[in-house]
């Protein structure tokens, strides 16, 4: 009982004194909880504002050019690397970035990743046009059910019980919110159809992400390097396919420097979200990135809902919380699975998530 009591009067001394509580490297707690509060806040930051400006972009009614849009991201992605490579040289001690040099060899091995790639970034982007912000979660909420068939049927790795009755949750949620949207009458099939294929080409991602990390020395900047380079590369040919460069030549505001500045600047919040989603993973837990991701997206379809003043019935909302309960509790029992075996690495589950660019994860 005196031990019980001591105890607690520790913890409470430890909680009381707060700031002057160190941890071995001699950091405070205070200091360590604010770290860790604005790494998560910077999180949610660049990835709301990422997805909010790429539908504004993408439901331009003035220039239907979705693969040109994702194009001009990965340029972007391609021109900040650079530029990180150069600020690396000059400033050492500020800048941690890779030195890349263009290797096609390397290029090669990286190319059947960059044609899945390509596949999630313009799905994703693609549903995200049609089912707009506030069915973006639901519309784009399968990933985890193709994690689970993919890895069955490409790796023979089975799932557990408990793994699959998530999934189950999760599918329901989703039919449950394409039922609710198509009793508004503001489904979109096609904004179904692309999320279906993003899920898909997220899982696919994740697979062949695993198989040429050593082509890259392991490092994942690297990889979106490479991965944004073919990317541009396999996009001309599209655009042309597709007839988007005849729209761009009677686009009315192609010498506009407004256009440009937020084409850019949706390209530089998709570099940036890879940079915060590793910190993110880096000062908390993979767990607690996917917690964080999963209470992003609610807020976020909070505020698309909010920002438009729609009106949603409880069927709805009850959708949404089903596809984020179900990804939560995948995750809580995948991770907790992860502790038990002693065949796999704990890091794994931060690899996975650490995708380049997170532009097709459900936190996003």
């Amino acid at each position: 009982m005196n031990r019980t009591q001591l105890k607690r009067s520790s913890i409470l001394r430890m909680a009381l004194a707060g700031s002057e509580a160190t941890d071995p490297d001699g950091e405070t707690f205070v200091l360590r909880a604010v770290r860790i509060a604005a790494v998560v806040v910077l999180y949610w930051f660049v990835s709301i504002t990422m997805v909010f400006l790429n539908n504004y972009l993408l439901d331009n009614r003035d220039l239907d050019a979705p693969l040109f849009v994702t194009f001009f991201q990965c340029a972007v992605t391609v021109g900040l690397c650079w530029l990180m490579q150069l600020l690396s040289r000059m400033c050492p001690r500020l800048v941690d970035f890779p030195a890349v040099r263009f290797d096609v060899k390397t290029s090669r091995e990286v190319l059947p990743l960059s044609v899945v790639f390509i596949g999630m970034i313009t799905f994703n982007n693609l549903c995200l046009k049609y089912v707009g912000v506030a069915f973006y979660t639901v519309g784009r909420s399968l990933s985890t059910v193709f994690n689970v068939l993919l890895s069955y049927g490409v790796l023979k790795q089975t799932t557990s019980l408990r793994a699959l009755m998530c999934c189950g949750v999760i599918l329901g949620g989703f039919w449950l919110g394409v039922d609710q949207e198509g009793t508004t009458g503001s489904l979109s099939w096609s904004g179904v159809f692309f999320g279906v294929l993003a899920s898909a080409c997220v899982s696919l991602n994740a697979i062949y992400t695993k198989k040429v990390m050593p082509a890259v020395d392991g490092n994942i900047w690297k990889l979106s390097y490479y991965n944004n380079i073919n990317a541009c590369v396999l996009f001309l040919p599209l655009i042309l396919v597709f007839g988007e460069l005849g729209r761009l030549a009677t686009f009315s505001r192609l010498a506009d420097l407004g256009f440009w500045g937020m084409m850019t600047l949706g390209g530089v919040f998709g570099f940036a979200i890879g940079y915060v989603t590793g910190l993110q993973i880096k000062y908390t837990s993979p767990l607690t990135h996917n917690v964080s991701g999963t209470a992003k997206a609610c807020a976020q379809t909070v505020i698309a809902v909010v920002y438009n003043s729609s009106s949603k019935s409880l069927l709805w909302w009850t959708s949404n919380m089903m596809v984020l309960g179900g990804s939560s509790a995948y995750t809580w029992v995948k991770s907790r699975e992860m502790q038990r075996s002693p065949r796999k690495d704990p890091q794994d589950l931060a690899k996975e998530k650490l995708l380049p660019g997170e532009k097709g994860s459900l936190g996003v």
